[in-house]
């Protein structure tokens, strides 16, 4: 890459960068989704703040390298997705971002419609930028591209099990195809051979397909070392959009950039206090596993919520409120969860509709994790994108300082609550994430 190409580059990025500025702004699409991008940050030497929603007050920022705006925006209407994002890069290049980044998931959860593509020309026509790339492999958990082809494991997207997804079901592995159905502009791919030939490399590769005309490009990434090059071909792009596993690689481009100084612990926090509680609303293969294994190795430990049954009444939630505060008060950990395999799911939806059966299992989640982290609760764990989000705002939480990893895309966060001394100790997991036994070790981290 040379030098003129580099500096015509960052001038197109976000203008004039203030001197305390931070290095990068993030805008996910879910709470989880956030929560995963800022881990990988850390564990790249940024410290990061995640941030619940646009911010309406002043925040913070001494000491904080990274801001990941967590949005509700990955399948709301379209429209409403596009506002959330402008609004949260508007924020963003205010605190003096020098590079944005969109997250999505890394099995690329969408519609035909959108939001991914929409969302991404939206914030590139914003920005004034031509081009931006797709990088949603995060080949750590198993999430691979090839050829344009999204591999969950060694299984295409489309049989991976996301073809059941109850929100955003994914029929189809080729991402090209999937993203030229979102957008207008036209969708290129850069391929493994070109990027086995190095960044600069790459970098000519993405530039040819600028001067095309090509606004969006899906990246080929096999293991970590094509992420590296990725993140070096594009670290003065004003936009990337993609999974997690990028904000792993691109810190090391900061600090080549000389935006970033060497830290150390970027993911310390506090000493975690108070009772355990696991909520799960993911129905996930991952998540359902998880399930069964804490069942296994806390017997009488975990309560079952039903859609129909919460729509029904509010005895159920009662049931659970009782069945909880025994358990806590006997310094058990519980698990209180709407998990449940893809029969049952379908059964409730076509019984109540896929939103309202959504919504009742959010709001009862949420009404415990308020109850019960009012009543001791310090470390609080929850499983499920919406889930996360809805709990999150129940409680009232704005900012996450993000800690260590339990899992790759999981880590422990702290968020200051009103009224109490010590801060809420709290893990985010998306339902595919995490080993069989996370809802038991992820409390072992913590420790």
């Amino acid at each position: 890459m040379s030098t003129v190409q580099s500096i015509a580059l960052e001038k197109t990025a976000l203008g004039n960068i203030a001197l305390e500025s931070i290095v990068l702004g993030a805008i996910a699409d879910d709470f989880t989704g956030a929560t995963d991008l800022a881990n990988n940050l850390v564990r790249g030497g940024m410290r990061c703040l995640q941030v619940i929603g646009v911010p309406q007050e002043t925040i913070d920022l001494q000491d904080v390298d990274a801001v990941v705006i967590a949005l509700k925006s990955r399948s709301c209407p379209v429209d409403e997705a596009i506002t959330d994002s402008l609004t949260a890069l508007e924020w963003l290049r205010g605190q003096g971002a020098r590079q944005l980044f969109f997250k999505y998931c890394s099995t690329f959860d969408s519609t035909d419609k959108g939001n991914i593509g929409p969302v991404a020309d939206a914030l590139l026509d914003r920005l004034g930028a031509s081009q931006t790339v797709m990088v949603p492999a995060f080949p750590i958990n198993g999430r691979t591209v090839y050829q344009g082809h999204l591999f969950v494991g060694d299984r295409l997207l489309n049989d991976s099990g996301m073809q059941h997804h109850p929100l955003n079901p994914m029929q189809d592995a080729d991402l090209v195809r999937v993203l030229s159905r979102q957008t207008p502009f036209p969708v290129g791919l850069l391929g493994h051979s070109v990027i086995a030939k190095g960044a600069g490399a790459a970098f000519d590769h993405l530039s040819a397909l600028a001067e095309q005309g090509t606004r969006h490009v899906i990246c080929d990434t096999l293991d970590e070392q094509n992420l590296d090059i990725l993140a070096e071909a594009t670290v003065l792009m004003p936009l990337v959009t993609g999974g997690s596993g990028l904000g792993q690689a691109l810190p090391v481009q900061y600090r080549a950039q000389g935006w970033l100084k060497p830290i150390t612990e970027p993911g310390r926090l506090q000493p975690a206090s108070g009772s355990v509680l696991v909520l799960s609303g993911s129905c996930s293969t991952a998540t359902l596993a998880q399930v069964a294994d804490f069942l296994a190795c806390h017997p009488n430990s975990g309560f079952a919520l039903d859609p129909l049954s919460l729509a029904e009444s509010d005895r159920q939630l009662e049931q659970a409120l009782v069945f909880a505060r025994q358990r806590l008060s006997e310094q058990t950990p519980v698990l209180i969860y709407a998990s449940a395999d893809l029969e049952k799911v379908s059964a409730a939806q076509q019984a109540l509709g896929v939103a309202r059966a959504g919504a009742l299992v959010e709001e009862a989640l949420s009404q415990l994790a308020v109850t019960l982290v009012n009543e001791g609760v310090g470390q609080l764990l929850d499983a499920g994108g919406e889930t996360s989000g809805a709990v999150v705002s129940a409680l009232g939480i704005s900012t996450l300082r993000i800690g260590e990893q339990i899992d790759p895309g999981v880590p422990w966060t702290q968020a200051p609550l009103e009224g109490r001394e010590a801060p809420l100790s709290l893990a985010l997991k998306s339902g595919n994430f995490g080993g069989v036994d996370f809802f038991t070790r992820a409390f072992e981290v913590l420790a």
